[in-house]
């Protein structure tokens, strides 16, 4: 059985600009692993044009930056995770969590679905994808 995600858009905060919640299975992996005051991606940073933001997944694992408490990710250390793209499998897993924050799981999405909700978010049609290409195959 596979991960379900789903990503959304905060509103831009008193410190931040908008940034993206990213939930799991119904969770908030960010805000359960950064605190209260902390923060996900900046969409700037992890969708700034389709094809080319952080969460796509290709073949080459990534270590992806996916949060900070309030204190600053200098301070306390940043939430991070390794993506990679195995066939038909998008692959959520190494995970570092900030000082403060609990261990996280490994994840596994259907590539599909998560092509699908990355494009999504970002306003991207069916072939955008990494580089502006079509999202790598699940052979």
């Amino acid at each position: 059985m596979f991960d379900v995600l789903e990503i959304g858009v905060l509103p831009q905060g008193r410190r931040f600009p908008p940034s993206l919640r990213m939930l799991v299975n119904g969770d908030d992996v960010v805000a359960g692993a950064v605190g209260d005051g902390g923060r996900g991606p900046l969409v700037v940073e992890a969708l700034p044009a389709c094809g080319s933001g952080v969460l796509w997944a290709t073949g080459e694992a990534r270590r992806v930056v996916l949060g900070e408490p309030e204190c600053s990710g200098g301070c306390c250390g940043f939430l991070t995770v390794v993506v990679q793209r195995l066939g038909g499998i998008v692959r959520w897993s190494g995970w570092e969590v900030p000082s403060t924050g609990d261990a996280l799981p490994e994840f596994h999405f259907d590539a599909d679905r998560y092509d699908a909700e990355v494009r999504r978010v970002g306003g991207c049609s069916a072939g955008d994808g990494p580089g502006g290409v079509a999202p790598p195959r699940r052979d």
